[in-house]
Order: C-alpha cells, then structure tokens, then sequence
C-alpha cells in the first residue's frame, strides 16, 4: 500500500525537498502541502494523509498545537525541525508525535521516520535520543517485565535492547549485529510486544528503570 504524506513547513525550498526524497520511494507519495499550521491541520482534516510532516515554528498555529490537535486521530504526525531543543521533543511526544527529526538528519532517516510510524514505532534523530530518554525516562509509564516471566528477554533481544537505548536505527542494530534492517525491526517489535510498551523511547527507558542498563555519564 502507498503511505500518503501531507507536508507543513513555511519554507517552500524545505517542502520541495521532502516531497523529491519521499516521491522518489515506490511506496510513498506526497498528497498535499501546507505553508502554516492552521492550513496543516485543514489540509489533514480534508486530504486525511497517513503521515503529516510538520515543522515547530510555522505562522498561525505552531506544529506542537498540530500536533494536540490531531494525535489520536488516522494520522501519524511526525515533527521536523531545525531546533535540537529538548523542550521541543518532550513537548511533541508529550502531544502525541509519532516521530521527531531534525531537518539535517538526511534522507534515509526521513525515510525511515515514515515507515516507522506507519507500523507504530516512533523515530527520533539519533542526535538526541540519548539526552532525550535520560530526560523521560523516570517520567515514562513503562510496564514491569510480567509476573511469570521475571526475565522474558533472550540474550539477542537484550542485546537490542541495548542498542536501542543508546538510539541506534534498525540499520544501525543491523551492521552492528551482522542481520539485516528487517530482522532487527522484527527483535524490536518482538520486544515491544514482550513488555507491552508501544515504542522505543519506552523500552530504553524501561531498561534503564530496572537497573539492566545503565546510561553513560
């Protein structure tokens, strides 16, 4: 199935860009474009996109209000930014953003942004997922392992788990642990489903709130 993009940034050079990258994939296509936030939302109410790309400081309306506005509904909203500014990304997540990217993260990650987001998981420039899960991680519900199995992961799926805390991509964990991006989109799923947490940012700070995995000074 084709992913339908609506993009929202108040920079015309920064939409053309995104919809050449995301156009170029056989599976996505760009449905629409907004210069504002108030038309970002207009635009998603009427187009119904699966995924909205929304920049933060757009005029009218910023995309963190977007993004309250629309979370829950059928689309995924996903954050790009220049601003590397924490308060930023507890905000958008906080709203309900199924991703958070910064504009110079590059095409792949963009990519790969979307396609998470399409199957649940939330993305976020490995530039800051780090800092980030130090900031969230004692305020994230995130589930105790369950009564009958106190330990349920295996030694590879720990091993992930440790990879994704450190905010490597699925192709990262990939080179790392000689499998492919594929299988290790499976591990991490499998993990989720194990704790019953719905994404990564989740899992690492579930790791580091039993003691398993400690974060680095």
């Amino acid at each position: 199935m084709t992913t339908r993009i609506l993009l929202a940034d108040d920079q015309d050079d920064i939409r053309s860009g995104f919809r050449l990258i995301l156009d170029s994939q056989p599976d996505m296509t760009v449905v629409g474009e907004a210069a504002d936030g108030v038309e970002a939302v207009e635009q998603t109410r009427l187009l119904r996109p699966d995924v909205l790309l929304a920049d933060i400081r757009m005029p009218r309306m910023d995309g963190l209000e977007v993004t309250r506005l629309l979370a829950g509904g059928s689309t995924r909203v996903i954050v790009v930014t220049t601003f590397d500014d924490d308060a930023y990304v507890q905000a958008a997540l906080q709203g309900g953003a199924c991703g958070f990217l910064l504009k110079r993260s590059g095409p792949n990650l963009l990519i790969e942004a979307v396609r998470a987001a399409m199957v649940g998981d939330t993305l976020i420039s490995p530039q800051i997922t780090v800092r980030l899960l130090r900031g969230l991680g004692q305020g994230l519900a995130v589930p105790a392992p369950r009564a009958a199995a106190p330990d349920p992961l295996t030694e590879r799926e720990w091993e992930i788990v440790e990879l994704v805390a450190q905010g490597r991509t699925n192709a990262e964990i990939g080179a790392e642990l000689f499998i492919s991006a594929g299988t290790a989109k499976t591990h991490v799923a499998n993990v989720q489903a194990k704790l019953g947490v719905r994404n990564r940012v989740a899992i690492a700070a579930w790791a580091w709130q039993t003691g398993r995995i400690t974060p680095e000074p």
